[in-house]
């Protein structure tokens, strides 16, 4: 069938059972988990992709998953899978992200012929490396920060490729938890095939295929037509990361970005170099978040899928933070630059559409890793989002580049060796304004038998900004006992510690009166 062969009816009924799919992996990926931070925060991602490797559609998880999604697919493509195959990769210069973050990409078989592939993402405590939870706040090279997958088979003809399990589960300190969520992964994956299965027989396979080209071809021009209402010119912004983990100095994102017609290019140029330590961005996290930034300025009813970022064209220097080269650390690239990318090239976008866009939220993720012998905890806490013109800020949610939700402190309690002695609000943290900036939490955990801490954080130097005339927002700040951490520290911890983490909050939105 060729393009616009499809009623619109057809073509929204089927656009609806592809999204349903993808929600359902997620729904079997997190009711399978055996780890907290898949089942309880929901650290994963889900989607379905066509023949070609193109996203057709996703599940609404994280977004720096799902942007950089696409490079996995196209990795594994050039293995020559088969049906009843699944491949695993986190190698962040292979299509990954980090490497917590593993990734398994199945390909989706009707009548023993490839149709589409479906992949799931889900962040792993823990995959070796240096440091328990597998993100140190000081590591120089990828090495330093876990096993390392290129795309490999785990799963071949439907059956495990034992030697390749049994290799990263002797990498990692947590082998148990690991090969239950491999396992959530897997039958999500599989979820996928049973339902395309089912919606080709019902619908048609033609029908089917038809409609995954005019889902891609629809958010396209929807997007472009909506590029097109944008004023045509060029707009730059700049911000700052709060040092690498080895030297506590600003770092610089440069963004400049030029709308023509119906395309928009975002250029990094003048973005510093890739720097020691680890927040070095590969390339497909720095795709993500540009994504995540024209899906805030494009229309909320656009599906979002191949189609949509087809206008968008990044440039990104090799060799740059937001291009880094083998063999850099990446580790606090993916979950604290990625919202700087984020929030420099929304600061870009506000130069031309200063209502459409909120005020800065928190900024960062403020990872928190903890681990011991035997276990290791891993969570980001949320802060305050930025007001708008319609309102104020929500207060203690994930921003940005995450969407993940909290650790209830009854799971905590029962899994790791802490006690959570503080979780609240940290009121009048939102910056004043017509409408405020939503509020920070403070969260401070005690350590009941020894362990090491690592902080991976941002915005406790420079506070998120306002808008349209609002206050910025009040920064972070970390703590051990009564001592002040730097952003991205290292600790080892005895037993009766407390670490605190004070999260930022949004920025306010017009003037206070």
């Amino acid at each position: 069938m060729s393009e616009g062969t499809l009623d619109p009816v057809t073509l929204s009924v089927l656009a609806s059972a592809l999204s349903g799919v993808a929600e359902e992996m997620g729904a079997v990926l997190i009711r399978g988990a055996y780890s907290s931070n898949i089942k309880e925060r929901r650290d994963c991602s889900t989607g379905l992709f066509d023949e070609r490797g193109k996203m057709i559609a996703q599940a609404e998880h994280i977004p720096v998953h799902l942007g950089a999604m696409p490079e996995a697919v196209k990795a594994v493509m050039d293995k020559n899978p088969e049906p009843g195959d699944i491949f695993a990769i986190n190698d962040p210069y292979s299509g990954g992200t980090h490497l917590p973050d593993i990734t398994l990409v199945s390909p989706l078989a009707q009548e023993g012929e490839i149709i589409g592939y479906a992949v799931t993402r889900a962040h792993h405590s823990d995959v070796g490396g240096m440091s328990p939870g597998s993100m140190p706040s000081d590591s120089h090279e990828i090495y330093q920060e876990g096993i390392i997958i290129p795309p490999v088979r785990l799963v071949r003809s439907g059956e495990y490729v034992q030697d390749v399990l049994s290799l990263l589960l002797a990498n990692v300190r947590t082998p148990g938890l690991r090969r239950g969520d491999l396992r959530a992964q897997i039958a999500a994956n599989n979820i996928a095939q049973e339902r395309i299965e089912e919606l080709m027989k019902r619908r048609g396979k033609d029908i089917v295929l038809a409609a995954f080209e005019e889902i891609i071809s629809y958010a396209e021009k929807r997007a472009r037509e909506a590029i097109r209402n944008l004023p045509d010119g060029e707009y730059t912004a700049d911000d700052y990361m709060e040092g690498d983990g080895v030297t506590d100095e600003d770092i610089p994102i440069k963004a400049t970005l030029t709308i023509q017609d119906d395309r928009i290019t975002i250029d990094f140029a003048g973005t510093a170099e890739a720097v020691d330590g680890n927040v070095n961005c590969p390339l497909p996290v720095t795709r993500s978040s540009c994504y995540f930034a024209l899906r805030v300025l494009l229309p909320g009813d656009i599906p979002a899928n191949a189609g949509t970022y087809m206008p968008l064209e990044i440039k990104a220097p090799e060799g740059s933070l937001v291009n880094a080269s083998y063999p850099s650390a990446v580790v606090a690239g993916n979950v604290e630059t990625s919202n700087r990318i984020a929030d420099t090239v929304l600061s870009a976008f506000s130069n031309f559409a200063p209502e459409t866009l909120p005020a800065q939220g928190q900024g960062t993720m403020n990872n928190t890793i903890i681990g011991g012998p035997g276990w290791t905890y891993y969570e980001t806490i949320g802060g305050g989002q930025g007001a708008n013109e319609k309102g104020s800020g929500p207060s203690g949610v994930h921003t940005s580049m995450t969407n993940t939700m909290n650790t209830p402190i009854e799971a905590f309690e029962l899994e790791y060796p802490m006690r959570v002695e503080r979780y609240e609000l940290l009121y009048g943290s939102g910056g004043a304004g017509k409408h405020w900036g939503g509020d920070g939490i403070v969260r401070s955990v005690r350590i009941l038998e020894p362990a090491r801490l690592s902080l991976l954080t941002d915005r406790r130097r420079h506070p998120p900004q306002g808008a349209q005339g609002g206050e910025p927002g009040a920064v972070g700040e970390n703590l051990l006992n009564d001592e002040e951490l730097p952003a991205k520290v290292g600790r080892r911890l005895q037993e009766g510690d407390v670490v605190t983490v004070k999260t930022p909050g949004g920025g306010g939105y017009g003037r206070y009166t």
